[in-house]
């Protein structure tokens, strides 16, 4: 249920968004930077590793809506679920695999990280850059996902995938998914 009582029951982060749209903008091109840029990692990774964050927080909505967009970008659903389900026996990329260790452990003991933990990922292959970026992302979903849980959005995807709006689209389509997605609460707030 909606925790706030203008929402409708269910509620989309469209419906908050338009409800509140002051900083909407800022903060879906920043998304946009942070999940669509060139970087080290795919952008399948970081959708992965969004999708990953927001299941670790048990928040749905993200988790339902970041995992349509880690399939567009190439990341099996399979794999999603075996990823979800037990980390450890997950038939992750043995690259990506320290990568998702020190998101996990960011998410919930970001003081207990130590410098083996980067180094793993280091070791991995991966630069100090594509760090960062698995770094931003998780940070990025910690603030996303308590939005969301603390609004009380409360649409889960996996009762309409087909509602998704990746949904059928190609990774051209969703380029500037977020950006878009600003232009649309832009147009709902002026009516």
């Amino acid at each position: 249920m909606p925790l706030l009582p203008s929402l409708p029951d269910p509620a989309h982060l469209m419906d908050l968004f338009a409800r509140y749209p002051d900083n909407v903008r800022p903060l879906l091109e920043y998304t946009d930077g942070i999940l669509r840029s060139e970087g080290e990692l795919s952008v399948g990774e970081r959708e992965l590793i969004a999708t990953y964050v927001s299941a670790l927080n048990a928040c749905t909505f993200c988790a339902g809506a970041h995992r349509a967009y880690a399939e567009v970008f190439g990341i099996d659903g399979a794999l999603i679920d075996a990823l979800i389900d037990d980390v450890e026996s997950a038939p992750v990329d043995d690259r990506l695999r320290p990568v998702l260790a020190y998101v996990a452990k960011l998410n919930t003991l970001p003081s207990k990280l130590v410098e083996r933990d980067a180094q793993a990922v280091y070791d991995a292959g991966w630069s100090e850059g594509a760090l960062y970026e698995a770094v931003q992302v998780c940070a990025l979903f910690n603030m996303m996902n308590r939005i969301i849980e603390g609004t009380g959005v409360n649409f889960d995807y996996a009762d309409a995938p087909e509602g998704h709006p990746a949904a059928g689209s190609s990774p051209e389509e969703q380029a500037r998914s977020y950006s878009q997605f600003g232009d649309m609460i832009d147009a709902l707030a002026r009516g």
